[in-house]
């Protein structure tokens, strides 16, 4: 049964899968700092002043009643929120990481066509004597019988 668990843990798209999942969660870790702490602040002061992931809804007041400043304070006091602004960073992380993911595959789709439309070695050469199209490893045309030069 080890032996068997080997064999599967170690196969080639395994292994890859798991790298792409480390890579994946790493990218995904560096692009919601990315939304956090670059793209949310300006956009935040552009709507005046407004810190996205302390925009939320009330919908029950905890212990210590209200009003609360920031979502902390809220949760601190037991509050039941909904938080619609950590929901917005979310939503951008996630465009931002969709559109890098579209420009991957693209590139990948782009590299896989040129592969495509390399053209292939030609498979067959002319006879220099009766100008027929014969095999490319042929010595004697098979239509004149004449001897060919080995190019």
């Amino acid at each position: 049964m080890f032996k068997e668990f080997k064999e599967f843990a170690l196969r080639g798209n395994v292994v890859d899968m798991a790298v792409g999942i480390i890579m994946g969660a790493a990218f995904g870790t560096i692009v919601k700092s990315l939304v956090d702490n670059v793209i949310m602040p300006p956009i935040g002061i552009l709507l005046g002043d407004v810190n996205f992931s302390n925009l939320f809804v009330i919908l029950k007041a905890g212990e210590i009643p209200g009003p609360y400043t920031t979502l902390a304070d809220a949760q601190a006091a037991g509050a039941v929120t909904i938080n619609y602004g950590m929901f917005v960073n979310t939503v951008i992380s996630f465009l931002i990481i969709a559109v890098c993911v579209f420009f991957l595959i693209r590139s990948i789709n782009r590299l896989n066509r040129k592969k495509e439309q390399a053209p292939a070695e030609p498979t067959t050469k002319q006879c220099s004597f009766c100008f027929m199209e014969i095999p490319k490893d042929a010595i004697k045309c098979p239509y004149c019988t004449s001897p060919l030069k080995l190019t």
